[in-house]
């Protein structure tokens, strides 16, 4: 790291951007989109960058450093962008202009994956793959270190970058929330007569929490390697495309989320793999961090009031908690009801929902933090992911089709790298289609047979639900 200048003015790096860059842990975000047209003329990508993407936030123009203290703090320099870019060359040695490209972007992906970005310059780069593949004609691929920022603050930072492909005039929209259901904890005359139980949850909650980060592993499944390995460990990731009015036609069914009904489906997936991989693995206790957005807001706030806003609901930054979630077992009565994956799913993260444990353990790690230091803090949040078996993430993508510099974009999704456990998932919505995305081991789970899980998950739960009647 870059020597202090006492005469600077710096920001100081939040609590999470010191645990997400320690010697525990270093989480990065690759934000994928494909594009409907070649990427054939690159020559706007300095003035866009200089114009859109650095005035969004100064981190995007920082380094990170150490004050006389010891203290991390966000550092402004001066930004080369010509060393931000990376325009890979593939060598197929096929001539053929049908050639698709995908196993090289997947082996480029996974090779960009585990790379550590340079502590010299701001941690974020753009690589821009000018070859057709069977998703899109070429694919921009942002590799953003997670100290930036969340999901929530990046994803609101790219749509500030992006005009719809239908209208430039007009404004994105989201999916409607509507009629989600709501947490009971909002409303105080509920909040008061249910505080009993709430208490009694919130001290189970926060008990397991404690032994899931310290004591207590999930055992060795076929989507859990316990390998120690992890900051060396290669990814695949792939990804799996469902319509959103299939899942809504579940959610309806069912009267619960759109949430539930895919974490319904990512559970029952897992099963349905760990199933087919070893029959014995059907016992294996395993657990799903599902990340929780802890802004209480609805959609994406401008850049301006997020950056502005520092102590607001919509501030920017690293605003998030893990849910801790048992993945259900696949009994021989889940398989002939495989509903019960979601409803299991609705009970238990609403039941989570309600409990005081994520502000609990968010408040365990802050005084850990003060009394050990953030090394200990870091120490603490690498046990929590490595003892799970997953963590889940999720994103709401605008309604209508994205454009950067007149080219549209045909697909998008997200992947988080650098945890280390052996499965890493992301959900992302988009044009009316649902992407989710994983990050799995390399050489060690099977992601085609992963994905035709997952497939399969959805099909059978479809046709469940169908068998109810109205």
């Amino acid at each position: 790291m870059e020597a202090f200048d006492e005469g600077e003015i710096m920001e100081p790096v939040s609590p999470t951007g010191q645990y997400l860059t320690s010697s525990s842990l270093s989480i990065y975000i690759l934000a994928v989109m494909e594009t409907e047209l070649p990427i054939v003329d690159d020559s706007q990508t300095l003035p866009l960058l200089h114009n859109l993407f650095l005035p969004i936030n100064p981190r995007f123009s920082s380094i990170m450093i150490r004050d006389k203290n010891g203290d991390k703090k966000w550092k402004k320099v001066e930004v080369k962008l010509e060393d931000h870019i990376k325009v890979p060359t593939f060598e197929s040695g096929n001539n053929s202009s049908n050639f698709l490209y995908d196993e090289y972007l997947d082996e480029y992906m996974s090779k960009i994956a585990v790379e550590q970005l340079p502590q010299h310059r701001p941690l974020w780069e753009l690589h821009i793959i000018k070859y057709p593949t069977s998703k899109g004609m070429g694919s921009l691929v942002f590799k953003l270190h997670h100290a930036l920022g969340d999901g929530f603050s990046l994803m609101g930072a790219l749509l500030s970058c992006m005009e719809r492909a239908d209208k430039i005039s007009l404004p994105f929209t989201l999916p409607s929330t509507q009629n989600q259901p709501k947490s009971p904890i909002s409303n105080t005359k509920v909040l008061f007569k249910r505080l009993p139980s709430i208490f009694l949850r919130t001290v189970s909650d926060f008990g397991w929490s404690l032994l899931k980060s310290n004591f207590v592993e999930d055992d060795q499944t076929p989507i859990r390697s316990a390998a120690e390995d992890t900051k060396t460990r290669h990814i695949n990731i792939s990804d799996v495309t469902f319509s959103l009015d299939l899942v809504r036609e579940v959610k309806s069914k069912l009267g619960v989320s759109i949430n539930d009904v895919v974490a319904g489906v990512i559970f029952f997936g897992i099963r349905l793999y760990m199933e087919e991989m070893s029959v014995k693995s059907r016992e294996g206790h395993s657990t799903a961090l599902v990340l929780l957005n802890t802004r209480n807001i609805e959609g994406y706030k401008s850049i301006k009031e997020m950056v502005e806003k520092k102590n607001s609901n919509s501030a920017w930054g690293n605003q998030y908690a893990f849910l801790h979630v048992p993945i259900p077992e696949l009994t021989d009565s889940k398989y002939a009801n495989p509903l019960h994956f979601i409803w299991e799913a609705h009970q238990e993260i609403a039941r989570k929902k309600t409990s005081f444990a994520t502000p609990l353990t968010g408040m365990l790690l802050d005084t850990l933090r003060k009394l050990r230091g953030t090394e200990a803090a870091a120490k603490y949040l690498y046990s929590t992911l490595r003892n799970s078996s997953t963590t889940i993430s999720n994103m709401i993508g605008p309604v209508e089709q994205m454009a950067v510099a007149n080219v549209p974009i045909k697909g998008f999704y997200f992947m988080v790298a650098g945890s280390p456990e052996s499965l890493t998932m992301t959900i992302m919505s988009y044009m009316g289609k649902i992407r989710i995305a994983f990050g799995v081991e390399k050489d060690f789970i099977d992601k085609k047979l992963f994905k035709s899980s997952l497939e399969n998950a959805l099909q059978i739960i479809v046709e469940a639900a169908r068998q109810i009647k109205a």
